[in-house]
């Protein structure tokens, strides 16, 4: 059975990246589950550190995106919106060049909190990084 509350569209999805940090790093969505989402980030110019590899804050960027987005879509329209309050990230492999891809999904769903956990792997398939995301639920406010 789904878990999202509101409608899932990958090109709506894909819009909202507009002039965002995820738009920059070249995060882009590819499919939702019933209770998953997965995107893909390219490992280049935008994305690498000094040394060439796969910079651990873009891993943390594509983690935080996939999670807050999944949060977001499991609050019923009008009840308010996710805001991270921590995220952590194991990196376990390196990566230096193609494209890695993400797969989030929630561990706990509450009313004021969410935590996801977010596994990216590279084009083997093989885990590079280890991801964790602890959302704050805010209820929308009367007339804001």
């Amino acid at each position: 059975m789904p878990i999202w509350r509101k409608p899932i569209d990958l090109e709506a999805a894909q819009r909202s990246r507009a002039g965002t940090l995820s738009e920059s790093l070249g995060i882009r969505f590819l499919a939702f589950g019933d209770d998953w989402l997965r995107a893909a980030m390219p490992v280049d110019h935008r994305t690498r550190q000094p040394f060439g590899l796969l910079h651990g804050g873009a891993s943390v960027a594509l983690a935080e995106t996939l999670g807050s987005f999944g949060g977001w879509l499991c609050i019923a329209p009008g009840e308010g919106h996710v805001v991270g309050l921590e995220i952590n990230a194991n990196h376990l492999r390196a990566v230096r060049e193609g494209e890695v891809a993400g797969t989030a999904r929630p561990i706990h769903l509450g009313r004021s909190t969410q935590v996801w956990e977010t596994r990216i792997v590279d084009a083997q398939e093989r885990l590079v990084c280890l991801s964790r995301l602890t959302l704050a639920v805010v209820p929308e406010r009367a007339g804001a």
